[in-house]
C-alpha cells in the first residue's frame, strides 16, 4: 500500500458474528483510508471487488457531499419532501426554494432585520399559508411585475403546471410582503 495516497488498507473479510454471518455469508471488501486534511481514519465495508480502493473513499465522499446538501435543503429551504418525481419537477422545487431563500436574504439584508433567516422563513410561511384576502391587507402599492419562471425543460403534466403556478404567486407575494425591487 502506498500511504502518501492516504489509503491504509484493502481486505477481504467474512463476517463471523453468528447472527451477521447468517444475514450476509458473502465475503466483503475492508478500506481503510486516512483523509489528509483532517487526519481522520475512515473504514469502509463494501461488495464491489471490482474498483480500484482509491475509488471507494471518493465515492462516499461524495455520496456524503450530496447528503449534506440535502441535509442544507431540509435545514434551510424548508423541503421535506417532493411533490413530483420527475427530474423537472424536483429540479423546479429546488430552484423555488431557494429563490424564495435567496429572495427573503435580499429583504432582510435590505430592511435591515435583526432576526435571523430561519425565524423570518418560518414567519412568512405561516403569514403566506393564511387565507385572506390579499388585497384587503395590503396597502396601495404599484403593481409588481409577474414572476417568470423558466426550466430547461418544460413538463406538460398539469400537476407540474400547478406547483410552477402556486410558486410563482408565493414568490410574487414574497415581493410584495418586503416591497423589495430586485431590477
Amino acid at each position: 500500500m502506498d500511504k502518501s495516497t492516504g489509503l491504509i488498507c484493502d481486505q477481504t473479510i467474512v463476517l463471523t458474528g453468528p447472527k451477521s454471518k447468517k444475514l450476509y455469508p458473502k465475503a466483503l471488501r475492508l478500506v481503510r483510508f486516512k483523509d489528509q486534511e483532517s487526519g481522520k481514519v475512515y473504514t469502509f465495508l463494501n461488495n464491489d471487488f471490482m474498483l480500484p480502493a482509491l475509488t471507494i473513499p471518493e465515492l462516499y465522499k461524495s455520496r456524503w457531499k450530496v447528503e449534506l446538501f440535502f441535509r442544507w435543503i431540509k435545514q434551510h429551504l424548508r423541503i421535506k419532501a417532493f411533490y413530483g418525481t420527475s427530474e423537472n419537477a424536483v429540479k423546479t422545487q429546488i430552484w423555488i426554494a431557494i429563490s424564495a431563500y435567496v429572495l427573503v436574504a435580499i429583504a432582510k439584508k435590505k430592511l435591515e432585520l435583526e432576526r435571523d433567516l430561519y425565524t423570518l422563513l418560518q414567519i412568512l410561511n405561516v403569514t403566506l399559508s393564511r387565507k385572506c384576502r390579499s388585497d384587503k391587507h395590503l396597502p396601495d402599492r404599484p403593481t409588481l411585475p409577474k414572476v417568470a419562471i423558466f426550466t430547461t425543460s418544460c413538463s406538460s403534466s398539469t400537476y407540474d403546471r400547478t406547483l410552477l403556478a402556486e410558486s410563482a404567486v408565493t414568490l410574487n407575494r414574497l415581493y410584495i410582503a418586503f416591497n423589495v425591487k430586485l431590477y
